[in-house]
């Protein structure tokens, strides 16, 4: 609403207040501008002021004024996004709007990109939030607060309110970046009363009245402008001064009955009735009182100083002072209950017709018309969707009576999806079934349905598809099939995008059975469907899934390609489709990874990062999180790939994809990889893993974590018979992915065979394993960080391998590949590696022995009694000895020369 960002005018008559003009002024040289005080003592009118008055530098100002329904972050941002950008050019506003369409909104990237664009700013920027206690939100004090700490030198926040926001204003006081105007600054001094009863009050008031005024008002400016009022109807101005007392709310309440009172009937009706409007313009009030003279009755009210104040340059649109309209409201219900809903409705309708639908909708709900506010939000699904404001209508259906969303096939579906995003399963199938019942209770529709009934035609094949959802989030792999197949029949032959999602079910239901090449086949025809569909962000976000299908059948190489002309057309197409370009950055740093080149796999990451900021990924946000984890862990920092991943687990949501790669087992395997094996025991439990359970696709990830972490413990002497059970759950791994002719995971499993039969002692089977292992992949030279992970048992196995005739060349390549720390890690008896520059002392050599097992860098300072700086010191020279750059790397280095 374009109103919301006009600077109010000034009215005539104003004192002028300096003194509050300087102070206003002072802000330049803080982050954060503070007017706090109760209703009526002039707040929006100082800011006004302050604005109008001729600046001494070049400044850009967005004004934004506030209501009740900015109570959402998301509309609270959008409209701060729009205010900056009709201030400030350059603003990108586009690309913050596509930021504020992501589910769930990424408020801490929105306000990351707004800083940025500020920043870039040239001159000063004023951001003016009126009337923010209105704005209650946790979530946006939260982003206000961060806006605030990060805010560039040249941005400057102003916020008026009635009660102080939940801020660090402590902390900004101390540093002196705050400014603060009170309510003891903004009452009228003596003087200032005299000046505005003097130009306010027909008759000439004598000094000791204008005191008495003064000192019962307390300087509290409405106050004194309804008694103006009062005294300019009564005939014994000095006998109703004097008569004139009480506290605030008791003054108000008074002086508004002296001022209606004395109100001719048509001018008091018009107040009473118009008072449930949040905004006023004259056809708008016509339809609420049924009247024709909206427009002349505003400007009278406006010309009599009757409270209100004009949100434009055009005097169309006004609002009431809001002490004014809570009063007449508070009337209004006592004297004529039975006539507020009418009134809503008749506000509702007008919005209607004049296509502001969440206007119409606020109305319809504050009239408790509930069948038409369903009506009107049926209406405004696929405009909700498109826009991604789902918040917005999770509000209303909040709002609605459950049995009336129930009697909604729509809503009780729209409901179920923002429980299905969110990932509160539990509820979801419950909204499902009561979108199907009242699908079956609705009369048929139209053979040309129009704009109302058209989500009823196409409502079936949705609930078939979140239905095969529900079926896998829960691991039902027959019934995602099952409701797959269903959407698919249910789908109209023309209906390309319920055909491709229903394809794309179907594909996922085969992936989770590990049939690879049926997923492979039938998520192809899902991609097909949605690109004909015109679908382009969704078929380009398909193709990712595509690409993981084919990684799982060992052809990384294939796999690549289709993300890299995937990428192409999407950077043909700009930022319509970030979202998905930045999914196949992230798919392809993956594979980037894998094969040993990090640069690339960064500036993929980086990338995705970038364009994140503009339109960031949803449900696979977390995969970004997980790539990163995998690349820090490649490049030896396990407790920064960690600290990812439990940010992964975070944004992930069940219900989307098959989990084929839990986040856990991922972070499981690192703890392995760094010896922190009790930490990795617990997650077995956690994740209820087993060795003997059966060989399903969708837990294969956690079982060959479990053969790490049985390998572990055997090394460790924790599991006598850890090899065995291993070698077991190994055999069945490897059956169950050689019928299913799944290249990849046939891979890592011989692999892993050929580790447990090394540990054996049996060099000579290891070998073998090893070798079936790299002459059967389709494409071994794609996988590295699958051998190189595994440390020194691997490089050791490559070691002797690197003269076989048959796979030499490939282990001579993965021996290359290696970084320097873990190709020194092999046996010294196998490799003669040159001495140790400088020798270590006896107090590092203590320092090394202990950074060689779980001590975190304080717990090593106490275990040496020593503070944790010295033991940062002595870290850092037996680094510079061993001639490494972390500790992973300096404990391998320590191995292999025989320190430790």
């Amino acid at each position: 609403m374009a109103t919301k960002l006009y600077v109010p005018r000034l009215r005539r008559g104003l004192v002028a207040r300096p003194r509050l003009l300087e102070r206003m002024g002072s802000g330049v040289h803080a982050r954060l501008t503070l007017v706090s005080a109760p209703a009526g003592f002039g707040k929006t009118t100082l800011l006004a002021s302050w604005l109008h008055q001729a600046p001494a530098a070049p400044r850009c100002v967005a004004w934004l004024s506030l209501d009740a329904a900015d109570n959402e972050p998301r509309t609270f941002w959008t409209y701060v996004v729009t205010a900056l950008d009709e201030a400030v050019s350059g603003i990108d506003r586009s690309a913050l709007l596509e930021l504020l369409e992501s589910t769930p909104l990424p408020t801490e990237l929105v306000i990351t990109t707004l800083i940025n664009e500020l920043a870039a700013a040239s001159g000063e920027v004023w951001l003016i939030l009126d009337d923010y206690h209105l704005v209650g939100d946790h979530q946006v004090g939260q982003g206000i607060a961060l806006l605030l700490e990060h805010l560039p030198p040249n941005a400057h926040v102003v916020i008026s309110t009635r009660a102080d926001p939940q801020l660090p204003l402590a902390r900004w006081r101390a540093r002196g970046e705050l400014v603060e105007i009170r309510a003891a600054d903004l009452r009228f001094s003596s003087e200032e009363t005299a000046a505005y009863l003097s130009g306010a009050i027909r008759d000439q008031l004598s000094n000791e009245d204008v005191e008495v005024l003064a000192e019962r008002t307390e300087g509290w400016i409405a106050a004194l402008q309804l008694a103006a009022l009062s005294v300019n109807g009564h005939t014994d101005v000095s006998g109703f001064i004097t008569r004139f007392a009480g506290n605030d709310r008791y003054i108000v309440d008074y002086l508004i009955e002296e001022v209606l009172t004395h109100l001719p009937d048509q001018l008091r009706g018009f107040l009473m009735q118009s008072a449930i409007l949040d905004r006023l313009t004259g056809p708008l009030c016509d339809a609420v009182t049924g009247r024709e003279d909206g427009t002349e009755t505003i400007a009278t009210l406006e010309r009599a100083n009757l409270f209100l104040v004009a949100l434009d340059d055009r005097r169309e649109w006004y609002r009431y002072h809001h002490l004014f309209a809570d009063v007449l409201r508070a009337r209004v219900l006592s004297e004529q209950p039975d006539l507020v809903p009418l009134l809503h409705q008749r506000a509702s309708q007008w919005y209607e017709r004049n296509d502001l639908t969440d206007e119409a909708v606020t109305h319809a709900l504050a009239a408790r018309d509930f069948d038409r506010a369903a009506r009107l939000m049926e209406l405004s699904v696929s405009t909700i969707r498109r826009h991604r404001r789902e918040a917005v209508m999770h509000a209303w259906l909040k709002a609605l009576p459950e049995e009336t969303v129930r009697r909604s096939p729509v809503l009780s579906l729209f409901y179920g999806s923002m429980l299905m995003a969110s990932g509160e399963l539990s509820g979801v199938e419950l909204w499902v079934e009561a979108a199907d019942r009242a699908l079956a209770a609705t009369p048929e529709s139209p053979a040309s349905p129009g704009a109302e009934t058209q989500e009823l035609v196409t409502l079936p094949s949705i609930i078939a598809m979140y239905r095969a959802a529900l079926a896998q989030a829960r691991g039902d792999v027959a019934g995602t099939a099952e409701h797959a197949r269903r959407a698919l029949d249910l789908a109209g032959p023309d209906d390309h995008l319920a055909r491709g999602g229903a394809a794309g079910f179907l594909g996922f239901a085969a992936w989770a059975i590990g049939d690879v090449t049926t997923a492979v086949e039938t998520f192809g025809q899902a991609v097909a469907s949605l690109h004909a569909a015109g679908s382009l962000i969704d078929g380009l976000s398909a193709t990712v899934v595509l690409a993981d299908l084919w990684l799982v059948a060992g052809r990384p190489n294939k796999a690549r390609r289709l993300c890299a002309q995937a990428l192409a057309m999407a950077e043909a197409h700009g930022t319509s489709v970030a979202r998905a370009t930045a999914e196949l950055h992230v798919a392809l740093s993956e594979i980037d990874v894998e094969v040993g080149d990090f640069e690339s796999a960064k500036r993929h990451l980086q990338a995705a990062a970038t364009l994140a900021e503009r339109a960031p990924m949803t449900e696979s946000r977390y995969r970004w999180f997980v790539a990163e984890a995998l690349l820090a862990r490649a490049e030896g920092d396990p407790e920064r790939a960690v600290h990812l991943l439990d940010q992964a687990e975070q944004l992930y949501r069940p219900g989307f994809f098959p989990d084929v790669r839990p986040v856990a087992a991922v972070k499981a395997r690192i703890w392995i990889a760094q010896g922190k094996l009790a930490q990795a025991v617990d997650w077995t439990h956690e994740r209820g893993v087993s060795a003997t359970d059966e060989a399903h696709y969708l837990h294969e990830y956690d079982h060959l974590t479990l053969v790490r972490l049985l390998l572990a413990r055997h090394r460790a002497g924790l599991d006598i018979g850890a090899l065995d059970r291993a070698s077991t759950l190994l055999e069945r791994l490897r059956a169950a992915a050689e019928t299913a002719q799944r290249a990849g995971s046939l891979l890592e499993i011989c692999l892993l065979q050929a580790l447990v039969r090394d540990a054996h002692g049996d060099r000579l089977n290891a070998l073998a394993a090893l070798a079936h292992a790299v002459t059967h992949a389709p494409e071994p030279e794609s996988y590295a960080r699958l051998f190189l992970d595994e440390g020194a048992p691997m490089l050791n196995l490559l070691s002797d391998a690197a003269s076989d005739p048959m796979f030499g060349e490939q282990a001579r390549r993965l021996l290359r590949l290696s970084s320097a720390a873990e190709a020194k890690a092999l046996d010294p008896r196998r490799r003669v590696l040159p001495a140790v520059p400088e020798p270590l002392s006896d107090r590092e050599l203590q320092v090394l022995r202990l950074l060689d097992s779980e001590l975190t860098g304080p717990e090593i300072a106490r275990e040496l009694f020593v503070s944790h700086n010295t033991v940062r010191t002595h870290t850092k020279h037996i680094f510079t000895k061993l001639d490494v750059t972390n500790r992973r790397a300096a404990v391998l280095r320590a191995r292999a020369h025989g320190l430790i």
